[in-house]
């Protein structure tokens, strides 16, 4: 890749006019043009006007639409066109998905490990735990004959833990609320604090669903590791209760468009729905303060918005920097998840997941979601002047 503006982090400061020399899956070297030496044999990717950065994580998706749900009925291009749609024509090389069936995630996960299908490295928690399934979801599994059990016990919620973790997940996703008919439901303290712990004994991280701050107190309470959403429905965070959630280590997906989608559900005012964002927005900012760890993450697969140009637009309006936004999407999750050895830089060595970019980010965030490459272990997975490159 030749002739590049390369931001190799979020803090470095960029290259111009740079080279990136790829083999094997891995970065060899990267540098100013003048710097890297291009083997006479090398295949050329001219990066002319194009901005380079690692390739980015999604860490709140759900591999659990329509058009991926049941993979075993679906042709590996089938499934390359959703995962195109989905998340890798906005750069994502490596997504969590934070509720799926893990049986079928797994199958998907097998095809672009093979080389059947393409699409990002995908880590995965597999069925969440719920007290009862959130009134939402319940026609969607109904229709698409999902079942995702609902946790007795405690007992039982850590038998399903460990079952889960052996049968490859790489995380646990609890419902601290579950939203029922004129009611929201708390996770009892008991029962979060024994699944938390049993995923932690196994080395899995624990996300948290939340609905209101009642739910965060609980995923305070049992030790959650990843905030999956804002709260916007309740108080706004105060500055004190924001460097609670810092103290406690946790890390924040906000998926800010996410009210704006569930508005399109009811009969909410324009201007109650400003009011609903701006909140958002405004508990994003007190949590950044706070120095907390901001995750990109979108619900996408729960949502139908694949565009992610207006969460870049919030999350900018939450205080975030172009250099934020950029460690959200790649240093952040990479050392959350310990993977920051080999992912979320463009260093020597490092996996060759990059996202090529038609515009400067650090003029204008939407920039991130403008792709012309996508590139998954040096090899183009999306490539926005044709449908694939072979």
């Amino acid at each position: 890749m030749v002739d590049a503006k390369i931001y190799p982090s979020p803090t470095d400061p960029p290259i111009e006019h740079g080279s990136i020399l790829i083999h094997e899956g891995r970065i060899l070297a990267v540098g100013p043009r003048a710097d890297v030496k291009v083997p006479r044999d090398a295949k050329i990717i001219d990066c002319t006007g194009l901005v380079v950065t690692a390739g980015f994580w999604n860490s709140h998706v759900h591999i659990l639409t329509p058009g991926l749900i049941h993979a075993d009925k679906l042709s590996p291009d089938e499934t390359t066109a959703q995962l195109q749609a989905m998340l890798t024509q906005w750069g994502f090389t490596t997504v969590f998905d934070i509720a799926s069936v893990l049986n079928n995630t797994n199958l998907i996960r097998h095809r672009i490990a093979t080389g059947e299908t393409k699409g990002p490295r995908i880590l995965t928690v597999g069925e969440p735990f719920w007290i009862k399934t959130p009134i939402y979801v319940k026609s969607f599994l109904e229709t698409n004959h999902v079942n995702i059990p609902e946790i007795q016990s405690t007992l039982e919620a850590e038998e399903r833990v460990k079952q889960q973790v052996h049968d490859g997940a790489d995380g646990i996703k609890i419902f601290a609320n579950s939203i029922e008919p004129n009611v929201i439901l708390t996770m009892p303290a008991d029962m979060a604090r024994g699944i938390v712990a049993e995923a932690h004994a196994l080395g899995k991280p624990v996300f948290a669903h939340v609905s209101n701050n009642k739910g965060i107190e609980i995923a305070l309470e049992s030790g959650v590791d990843i905030l999956a959403h804002t709260t916007p429905i309740d108080e706004p965070w105060s500055a004190a209760f924001a460097q609670r959630l810092v103290g406690a280590h946790m890390a924040l997906t906000p998926t800010l468009t996410l009210w704006e989608y569930e508005s399109r559900k009811g009969s909410i005012s324009a201007a109650d729905l400003e009011q609903v964002m701006n909140r958002a927005a405004e508990q994003l900012n007190a949590f950044l303060r706070a120095g907390g760890d901001v995750l990109f993450g979108t619900d996408v697969g729960y949502t139908d918005v694949f565009d992610t140009s207006e969460e870049f637009k919030w999350m900018s309006r939450g205080g975030m920097s172009y250099q934020q936004i950029l460690a959200s999407l790649t240093t952040n999750p990479a050392r959350r998840f310990g993977l920051s050895a080999r992912s979320g830089r463009i260093a020597n060595g490092f996996d060759a997941d990059l996202v090529v970019l038609r515009a400067d980010p650090s003029r204008d965030v939407t920039a991130f979601s403008q792709l012309r490459y996508t590139i998954r272990n040096g090899i183009v997975i999306y490539n926005s002047g044709s449908r694939l490159e072979p």
